[in-house]
């Protein structure tokens, strides 16, 4: 299946399918009560998702959106977990793929960290380019969302992104 920019995937709260992105970029938002929407994860090339439905199904946590143009292959639940039960060694291959995005979640706690303001936008446009080198993150994201995904006000990322 192919989405695009700004194509919803999935919404908070239903269930369904897990998804294996091929191409592209999704964003997982969290919808509050209020409507407020916080990014809460970026979902790159080859994941399998949603992480937390690998091994038993679940509710979708978030909304996923695309930020750019995805090609998305459905996997059916129960064909899914069907398999898991006939072939346990998938079980290796799931583990391994959550321990990828551990460690892509490392990087993400390595840009969070850093004290100053400018060293974490550095990073987190470092990272963002091995996904998406055409694009800017500005393209991609708004600055609402890089703030919210960096742990910074929007103003101060609007000042970063002016200095740069």
């Amino acid at each position: 299946m192919i989405l695009h920019k700004g194509e919803m995937l999935f919404r908070q709260g239903e269930s369904g399918p897990l998804y294996h992105l091929r191409s592209g970029l999704l964003k997982i938002v969290r919808v509050h009560q209020d409507g407020s929407q916080i990014l809460v994860n970026l979902i790159t090339p080859d994941e399998i998702i949603p992480h937390h439905s690998l091994i038993s199904p679940n509710p979708y946590f978030g909304t996923a959106v695309a930020l750019s143009t995805c090609e998305v292959d459905i996997l059916p639940q129960q064909e899914w977990y069907q398999e898991l039960d006939r072939n346990p060694e998938r079980y290796r291959s799931i583990a391994l793929l959550l321990q990828d995005r551990l460690r892509m979640l490392q990087q993400r706690i390595d840009q969070l960290t850093e004290v100053a303001p400018a060293k974490k936008l550095q990073k987190l446009q470092a990272w963002f380019h091995s996904y998406i080198a055409t694009a800017a993150l500005t393209d991609v994201l708004t600055q609402e969302e890089i703030g919210q995904f960096l742990g910074l006000r929007r103003e101060t990322v609007n000042r970063l992104l002016r200095k740069s």
